[in-house]
């Protein structure tokens, strides 16, 4: 009995080594969410960083915006990566 219940927790365990060619309207969702955070957070740091007059702290909340901003890219990337593939697997 105990085996069973271990089997069944590693197959609920498995990881997929690549991610599967489908994109739900829930992962859909999610990436626009995502999307959506990562702006605002980049608009904040911005506005904060107007705002501030203590330059260290004015640097470091630049940074931050950045990163925000640097991941925004990373997601559009890969969503474009995934269009594109997605493109060429259509044309063939």
């Amino acid at each position: 009995m105990q085996t069973n219940q271990q089997n069944q927790m590693q197959n609920q365990q498995q990881m997929y080594q690549q991610a599967p060619p489908v994109l739900t309207t829930k992962d859909a969702l999610y990436m626009n969410d995502m999307l959506a955070w990562n702006l605002l957070a980049m608009k904040k740091a911005h506005f904060l960083a107007e705002h501030c007059q203590d330059q260290t702290v004015k640097q470091e909340i630049e940074q931050c915006g950045m990163m925000h901003q640097k991941h925004y890219q990373q997601i559009l990337h890969h969503l474009g990566q995934g269009v594109n593939q997605q493109s060429n697997q259509t044309l063939q």
